[in-house]
């Protein structure tokens, strides 16, 4: 789990740090422009992606992905 925490925190830190690289190969994309604003809506969409990512691989490198997740999906689950 550590190595696939580190690969995942590491795509992270690339969208990132090179949104612009990232925009101009894949482009706009539309839910971003419309709900995050006309002109840097992708922009800050790729850069929430990548947060989300490194926050997802701190958790699974510190060995607390399964409770975490657990408990961030539990409202979706009733209890048995």
């Amino acid at each position: 789990m550590i190595i696939l925490g580190i690969v995942i925190l590491g795509i992270g830190a690339l969208l990132v740090v090179k949104t612009d690289w990232f925009l101009e190969n894949f482009g706009r994309i539309a839910w971003f422009e419309d709900k995050l604003g006309t002109d840097g809506g992708s922009r800050l969409g790729y850069k929430l992606l990548g947060i989300g990512a490194i926050f997802v691989g701190i958790v699974l490198m510190s060995g607390n992905g399964s409770s975490f997740f657990n408990w961030l999906l539990s409202p979706l689950f009733p209890k048995q």
